[in-house]
Formats: structure tokens, sequence, C-alpha cells
């Protein structure tokens, strides 16, 4: 975390989204397999820090400990629905950043007066002032269409709808995020539900949304595929965790050598297998010093 730290200035408005991911194989029979929860900064591309959980139901125990690891002033910290708590949101708040959190079925009636809401408010105004839509991928027999509804004013007229609000620290909007695939002339719509810090900008709370799944598309994806961490078979001990944190540690220096690069992580991580000047410069080592 120090050296990342050291190499990355945090931008303002930069989103930094936290998830957990299990490391699948690195259990013995029997045993429930470990979960690290880590911090990904979307736009530099490179992990911030993470922490063990002692499961997945703990996770909601090891993100408020992570949030107080890291320097998130000016962020965007986005957290799907397991980490939508009200003392996560007050520890984000304390660091100078905003939250987007995921609202689902775990939050109870929280989760059902927002949808309820904001369904109504979708049907009887579709394209409201608070609404934005964009066109996101079209190609190979696929378009899928993203939309975002955003809603303020809780102070003045949802405390019947959500309850206690002011319990959520800086809770100023709720929002509703829409994506609508076809593929191969069959559509299916998806909708879900959020709260959030930022201000009723249904463009910047739709955009934070899409650029939170950057942590599964860009890292975890990349530490099974290139790292191969989920046929890892360590177990013992502290083993899982270190060669977790050393798997992103290398990422980041891949990362950081050329983050405009077009190689592919696996690219470069052979061309490092094979070249010791690269290797060498991945890891900071000058010779010549």
């Amino acid at each position: 975390m120090r050296w990342t730290r050291s190499v990355r200035q945090a931008l303002r408005g930069e989103v930094v989204a936290i998830d957990g991911k299990a490391l699948r194989r690195a259990k013995n029979a029997g045993e429930q397999a470990k979960v690290i929860v880590g911090a990904w900064a979307v736009e530099a591309g490179i992990s911030l820090g993470q922490l063990k959980a002692d499961g997945k139901s703990n996770e909601i125990t090891a993100v408020p400990e992570l949030l107080e690891l890291l320097s998130l002033e000016g962020c965007i910290v986005t957290i799907d629905a397991m980490g939508c708590q009200k003392e996560i949101a007050k520890r984000i708040r304390s660091h100078g950043a905003d939250y987007v959190l995921a609202l689902k079925g775990n939050q109870g009636q929280l989760y059902e007066r927002v949808k309820d809401y904001l369904d109504e408010m979708i049907k009887l105004h579709p394209g409201g002032e608070n609404f934005h839509e964009e066109e996101g991928v079209r190609g190979h027999g696929r378009v899928e269409i993203r939309r975002c509804w955003a809603c303020d004013g809780l102070e003045d007229w949802l405390e019947e709808v959500l309850g206690s609000y002011s319990q959520w620290e800086g809770l100023r909007t709720i929002a509703a995020v829409e994506r609508e695939r076809t593929v191969k002339g069959k559509t299916t719509v998806e909708r879900h539900y959020y709260i959030t810090s930022l201000g009723p900008d249904a463009s910047r709370i739709g955009g934070a949304v899409r650029q939170h799944w950057s942590i599964e598309n860009s890292l975890h994806w990349v530490l099974d595929v290139d790292f191969r961490e989920d046929d890892s078979r360590a177990r013992t001990k502290n083993a899982p965790q270190n060669l977790s944190s050393l798997r992103r540690l290398a990422h980041n220096l891949i990362k950081k050598e050329d983050p405009e690069s077009k190689k592919s992580v696996r690219r470069r991580m052979n061309i490092a297998s094979l070249q010791p000047d690269f290797l060498l410069k991945l890891i900071g080592v000058d010779l010549d010093a």
C-alpha cells in the first residue's frame, strides 16, 4: 500500500471499486474458501490494497478496516450490496470521499421502498430531468443500452420512503440503473438500485456503476487467467493471502511500466521471463546506479 501511494496520485472524482475475491482452491476439504477484499483504482488500473476476510460473510468487517488504510479524498467509492452498511458509508465520508452503494434484498425495507418509489417514478416520468441514457456496446450480434435515473430531495419528501435516511452519512440521492441487452434477437432487461452521496447527476452515477465492474474484468479476470490464481493450491497458514498480495503487486508493476501499452499483461509477463533487462525495469532495479 505504501509503494502504491508513492507511485500514484489520487485523482479527484476517480472511481475506487471495492470487492471480494474468493481463492477457490486454496483450502482443505470441508473448509470455506478464503476471501480477499481489494480496492481497485479504475482510471489508474492498479490495486490500492487488500485484506483477508475470514469468510464471505465477514467481508462486511474487512471493508471498514481496508478503508482506514486507503487515501480516498475526492474519490468515488463503489461497493456491491455486501458493503451497503451505515458504518461503511460513514467511514467513506470521513475520508472525504463519496460513495455509490448497491441495494439488494439484504437491506429489507430500504430496498423495497427505494425500488417501489423509483419504479413508479420511471413509469410516470421515463425521460425526466435526471435521466441519462447511452448505448454501451454494439457488435457481434449484441446491442446493450444503459439507462440511469437519479432522484434527490431526500430531506424534504422522501423521509417516508427511506425511513431514517439521515442515519446514512451524506446520503443525497437514490438511483436506478437499467441494462437492456439484445442478443440474437432476444432482449433482456435488468434494473438495479443504488444509494449515493453524489448529487442527482444520472450520467455521473451511471458511469460510476459501469466503472465498478472494472475490478472484475480488469483485475479478477487477469488474476485468474494470467496469474492462474484459481488454480493455486497453496493453503497453509498465510500462504494464500501472501501469494495473492504478490500477484497484485506484480500486476501493479506491469501496469505502472507503461499504462498506455497495447501489450496484454500476459504478453508483458512472457517478455519479463525471457528478457532480464525488462524484468529489472519492471521491479525498478538500476544496475548502473
